[in-house]
C-alpha cells in the first residue's frame, strides 16, 4: 500500500503558481513539473508537460518516451503562439508497478529516497551542479550561487536532439518515502531539514508534506514550492 502526501503554494514573493503536479495511485504515476517563461507562459509549459505524460503513460509508453512526447507537445504549442518569449517547464515523474519503481526526470525538480537516510536520485541539470562536478564548486557553495537558478535542460526550450531525459530505476520497500519536488523547496530547506522531517514516522505522509511547505515559506517562499510524498506502508 502507498500513502500519499501533496501540496502546492504559490510561495510568498510570486503572483502566479508556474508549478504543476499530478498523482494517480491507480494508475501508478506521480510527477511534478516547474514551468518557466513569462506572460504565464511557464503554466501553460508546465500544464502541457503534465497532460501530455500522464496521457502517454496511460497508452502505455515508458516515462522517457512520455517526457519526450510533453517535450514535442510544448515545442509545438510555443510555434501556434508565435510568440517571442520561449517557455519551458522541468518535470520529475515517477512510475511505482508492484513496488518496482521508475524514475524519469529533466531539470532541477527533484526526487529523493528516504530508508533511513535522506538520498538525492536525481541528478540537476543546472549550471551549478556542472560547477559542481567540474569540482569547482562545493554543493554548500552552489546553495548560495547567484546563477543557481539556471537550468541547463529544460523541456520545450532544449533543443530536442540535445534533451537529456535521464532515468532510474529501483525497489520501493516497506517504510521507504520518494519524494518529488520542484525547487521552491530545495532552495529554502536543505537536505538535513528535508531529512528530518521524513525522519518524523509519527506523522502522516500528508501531514510531512505540510511541514515541508511551511518550512519552505518559513524560509522565504522565494519561489511556488510543490512537495509529493510517496511512502510505502
Amino acid at each position: 500500500m502507498i500513502e500519499f502526501g501533496h501540496l502546492s503554494h504559490v510561495g510568498l514573493r510570486r503572483e502566479l503558481n508556474e508549478d504543476t503536479y499530478f498523482g494517480d495511485a491507480e494508475l501508478g504515476l506521480w510527477l511534478v513539473a516547474d514551468g518557466m517563461g513569462g506572460h504565464e507562459f511557464g503554466e501553460v509549459a508546465s500544464a502541457l508537460a503534465r497532460d501530455a505524460v500522464v496521457r502517454e503513460v496511460r497508452a502505455g509508453r515508458s516515462l522517457t518516451d512520455a517526457i519526450r512526447r510533453a517535450d514535442e507537445d510544448i515545442i509545438r504549442h510555443s510555434r501556434q503562439r508565435a510568440e517571442s518569449l520561449p517557455m519551458g517547464t522541468t518535470v520529475v515523474a515517477l512510475r511505482i508497478q508492484d513496488h518496482r519503481f521508475e524514475l524519469a526526470w529533466v531539470g532541477d525538480s527533484r526526487a529523493y529516497l528516504w530508508n533511513g537516510q535522506l538520498r538525492q536520485l536525481s541528478s540537476d541539470h543546472s549550471y551549478v551542479q556542472e560547477l559542481i562536478d567540474q569540482g569547482a564548486i562545493t554543493a554548500e557553495q552552489a546553495r548560495a550561487h547567484p546563477h543557481r537558478n539556471v537550468v541547463t535542460q529544460a523541456l520545450g526550450v532544449t533543443d530536442p536532439q540535445n534533451l537529456k531525459v535521464e532515468a532510474l530505476s529501483g525497489e520501493l520497500k516497506p517504510g521507504q518515502q520518494l519524494l518529488l519536488c520542484s525547487d521552491g523547496l530545495t532552495e529554502e530547506v536543505d537536505d538535513a531539514g528535508i531529512a528530518a522531517l521524513l525522519a518524523r514516522t509519527e506523522l502522516t505522509a500528508q501531514e510531512c508534506v505540510d511541514h515541508l511547505v511551511s518550512a519552505a515559506l518559513d524560509g522565504g517562499g522565494s519561489d511556488n514550492v510543490t512537495v509529493l510524498l510517496l511512502r510505502r506502508v
